[in-house]
């Protein structure tokens, strides 16, 4: 079965009840996207009961569907849901309903009318007490013990090409000024700098080890959801037990692009309560950074070349750790 919005409802209908999805008397009413996915097929139903999310995984990115992707990533994010799903974080993330291994699709509740957090680059600002409850949630995840986790190092492999190779090579099949014009001029100074290859190479493979923190992975505004003044987090297909210290960077330097206040670093190392070096922190900031602006996973980011070039000035000061942490 292949996820589609071309399924009819009478032939969804038919496989969701021979796989125990469907309750008994419970009848689809409609099949919608709720939203653009990344990377996988995802779909809102809607019954006469309820609505709930499926997932399915392809051998693909969804939204680039020329670069292959493992299948089985699904079968990671069914891991950490089915890990969360006794802690006080389970109530921060969907519900888990089913999930059909053979089929690759993953069932989910259905947040409702909530939006992901991608609006504050645009807003460009974000409450502290938003801030606070991400950083309970992720320093919650952090804490959950996890034994035979999924290495995950397939996707993780291909994450780590677009993180730490592609944006800082010139070759790499991305015409920057298609973006943004002169934005292939300002990225020079970093592609060109053998320090930041050194440590860049340096970090990817540090996230290429095995670890002992469970991480989401992802964690930044388009997994983040907003409803009302709550907040949620998914999609944590990128999950895998590594340095906590990757999740806080990339959440740190979200935030940071969008208020372009570098201050947010200091306040999220104060509200986080675990461990961590600090010095690791700032690299990973910087090379989420770097990499957001110049690679090919591009954001909803509307700033000028001026204001890009001080993300990048900043970013390259953070890689190579020029004030470091004692």
């Amino acid at each position: 079965m292949i996820l589609s919005t071309e399924n009819t409802i009478t032939e969804l209908s038919s496989f969701l009840s021979e796989n125990n999805i469907l309750q008994k008397n419970e009848l689809i009413k409609s099949i919608e996207k709720p939203g653009e996915g990344n990377m996988n097929v995802v779909l809102r139903i809607t019954t006469n009961n309820r609505s709930f999310i499926a997932k399915q995984s392809r051998p693909f990115v969804q939204k680039y569907q020329d670069i292959p992707a493992p299948i089985d990533r699904i079968l990671v994010e069914y891991e950490f849901y089915k890990n969360i799903k006794n802690s006080k974080v389970n109530c921060y993330l969907p519900k888990l309903i089913a999930f059909l291994p053979e089929y690759h699709m993953l069932f989910l509740e259905d947040l409702g009318e909530s939006k992901d957090m991608s609006f504050i680059y645009n807003s460009k600002s974000i409450s502290i007490k938003h801030i606070k409850h991400l950083v309970e949630i992720l320093e919650s995840i952090h804490k959950i013990k996890v034994s035979n986790y999924p290495a995950n190092l397939e996707l993780r492999k291909l994450n780590h090409q677009h993180i730490f190779i592609l944006p800082f090579i010139n070759d790499n099949g991305i015409n920057l000024d298609d973006i943004q014009e002169g934005l292939t001029e300002i990225s020079q100074a970093i592609i060109n700098d053998p320090n930041i290859k050194a440590k860049v190479n340096e970090f990817g493979n540090l996230y290429l080890s095995e670890g002992e923190v469970l991480l989401h992975g992802d964690y930044y505004p388009g997994s983040w959801m907003q409803q009302d003044d709550s907040i949620f987090v998914l999609d944590p297909e990128f999950s895998f037990t590594g340095p906590a210290e990757f999740d806080v960077a990339v959440m740190i330097a979200h935030l940071v692009m969008a208020t372009s206040q570098e201050t947010i670093f200091e306040e999220v190392a104060k509200l986080y309560n675990g461990h961590l070096n600090l010095n690791l922190v700032k690299t990973f900031t910087g090379i989420e950074i770097v990499r957001r602006i110049i690679g090919l996973a591009q954001l909803p980011l509307q700033r000028t070349l001026e204001e890009k070039l001080r993300l990048l000035i900043l970013a390259k000061s953070w890689i190579l750790n020029e004030n470091a942490y004692s």
